[in-house]
């Protein structure tokens, strides 16, 4: 693969003294926002210990204020009577919210209040990161000096200008004033970043953050690095668009995930390789985890899983799971797994009439031999006991034919039985043969999609905000990229060239071919090369995606009921 002009990084992280904060502060009519709603909402926006914003609204919670809380805070009834509800309030709070890190003093009570709110008002919560000022305060702050961590304690240990009262904005002014005093005092023991607050959520063991040192030598660039064991075996790959800030990360922010904290405790160096691109980073994680099979990677690690359907080679074939394409003129894949595999036999069994058995039989059948029930019923034409006059070839034929790309006498058959069945209230057998449809239709669209991939050259290029992205793939490998400023088409010339020389001795990983096609497929995209043809049949399978989509709705409404 090539190198090229990279784009500039910060070398380790966004530093908080450019962070956007957002401090926020909630006035309720009580402690729950299952039966409680907003009364006031305040907030405070900083940038390098400026005030660069505020909010503040009452909010009809459309209930009555209970006594004890309009004793608490001063909102009466009266006031919050003509004020806005939460729906039209939290356009403009999310606005002003934006991607700026969240603050609140005891953040799981204002967060849950809010998120209930958005939840209710149809609104998408942002996936914002959010910094409770209780936590950092157990870190920042000795019992000597606080006694507690209310808001009052710590407003008068960093003699904030403004004096909580329980009110929103006032509140959020003073919380504002203790978090910047407490990321002073933190500031001595390396909590300088934004990427370092999860350590303050999350402490990590003083083992592990003794280990940071090892992101010292690391670029700050974008590419894949490898966690390496005593022994210097592979531990971990991954890709990152910052590999320093990245090494750094899992030494500095508290890592929940056991199988990775044990990764990082037998860790003693890390290995990084700088790519010219995302993509590039990308398929080179690919094909590490693939060479390397590191522990402690949960994806990609058995490349020869891939499933694919295939025509046993023997004079009455029948159809099987395999885990390569390679030696056979009839294969359908890669499928999703070998479930799917499965499925699309059974499917094949039952439209086309393949036999099930898994015996060798003979060319001519033995005097003793017997059929099984399909024969009486219909499902198989018996080669076991008929040989040459079951004209099984004809079956064979048009399996082949299916598992080449031809699916619509299988796709017609099949709809009709799912019409049937579906008329006759049995939604279970018809989910069952739709399920097989499915898994059948997918796995010879991609079939079609990477052979296309595989039958030509091509040099492309997507716009950046400081550049373009080149990058060049032959027969479905990607063969290298570039990231330049200007003399686009030079470059190009260059990866085509490259392109035509390589000579590929070695299969192409399936996961890296479907990550070429992505990226050749997303929006902006431009070629400006195609030696070959890449091109996708009119009448091919991907004419019959609404089966696919319709088992992808049905998985995607489960998966919704279920977390609801």
């Amino acid at each position: 693969m090539t190198t090229a002009v990279q784009a500039s990084l910060t070398d380790i992280g966004e530093p908080l003294s450019s962070t956007t904060f957002v401090v926020v502060d909630l006035e309720t009519t009580g402690a729950s926002p299952r039966d409680c709603a907003i009364t006031e909402i305040g907030a405070v926006k900083t940038r390098g210990g400026e005030v660069v914003g505020e909010f503040q609204t009452l909010v009809d919670p459309g209930m009555a204020i209970p006594p004890m809380i309009v004793a608490l805070t001063g909102i009466t009834q009266a006031m919050v009577t003509t004020a806005p509800r939460i729906g039209a309030v939290l356009p403009a709070f999310l606005e002003f919210l934006g991607d700026a890190v969240l603050v609140a003093h005891n953040a799981r009570f204002d967060v849950g209040f809010l998120k209930a709110a958005c939840q209710a008002e149809g609104y998408a919560w942002p996936r914002v990161e959010v910094v409770d000022t209780v936590l950092i305060a157990r870190r920042a702050v000795t019992k000597e000096e606080a006694p507690n961590r209310k808001l009052s304690t710590l407003a008068r240990v960093f003699g904030t200008r403004v004096t909580p009262n329980h009110r929103a904005l006032e509140d959020a002014r003073a919380t504002s004033e203790v978090l910047h005093g407490m990321l002073e005092r933190l500031a001595a023991f390396g909590i300088t970043h934004r990427e370092d607050l999860d350590a303050l959520r999350n402490p990590v063991p003083g083992t592990l953050r003794r280990k940071a040192t090892m992101a010292d030598r690391v670029p700050a660039k974008p590419g894949v690095y490898v966690f390496r064991g005593p022994r210097g075996e592979a531990l971990y790959v991954g890709t990152s668009r910052n590999l320093r800030s990245r090494v750094k990360s899992y030494f500095t922010r508290g890592e929940t995930r056991r199988g990775i904290r044990e990764m990082l405790e037998l860790a003693v160096s890390v290995d990084t390789t700088v790519c010219a691109s995302e993509l590039e980073a990308n398929v080179l994680e690919v094909r590490l985890i693939a060479q390397l099979r590191p522990r402690y990677n949960r994806r990609s690690t058995r490349p020869e899983k891939t499933a694919w359907v295939k025509l046993t080679d023997e004079r009455y074939p029948r159809l099987a799971v395999s885990r390569s394409a390679e030696g056979s003129a009839a294969w359908l894949g890669p499928l999703r797994s070998a479930g799917a595999a499965r499925e699309a036999i059974e499917t094949l069994q039952d439209a086309l009439g393949v036999r099930t058995c898994t015996t060798r039989l003979p060319i001519t059948p033995r005097t003793n031999a017997r059929a099984c029930i399909l024969k009486e019923t219909g499902g198989c034409s018996a080669p076991c006991v008929r040989g040459a006059e079951s004209e099984y070839e004809a079956t064979a034929s048009a399996t082949q034919a299916v598992l080449d790309g031809d699916l619509s006498p299988v796709v017609a058959t099949l709809s009709a039985a799912v019409a049937e069945h579906a008329e006759r209230l049995n939604y279970e057998k018809a989910r069952e043969v739709r399920d097989g449809l499915s898994s059948l239709i997918d796995a010879a669209a991609r079939q079609t999609r990477l052979r296309s991939l595989q039958a030509c050259t091509i040099v492309a290029v997507r716009p950046l905000e400081d550049g373009w992205e080149l990058a060049a793939c032959a027969r479905g490998r990607l063969s290298g990229s570039a990231r330049v400023s200007s003399g686009v088409w030079a470059a190009a010339d260059r990866l085509r060239a490259q392109a035509a020389s390589l000579e590929w001795d070695e299969t192409v990983l399936v996961e890296e071919q479907e990550l070429v096609l992505r990226w050749l497929e997303r929006p902006g995209t431009r070629l400006l090369y195609v030696d070959g043809q890449w091109s996708s049949p009119v009448h091919g399978a991907a004419q019959h995606a609404r089966w696919v989509d319709a088992r992808r709705s049905d998985r995607d409404d489960a998966t919704s009921a279920g977390r609801r």
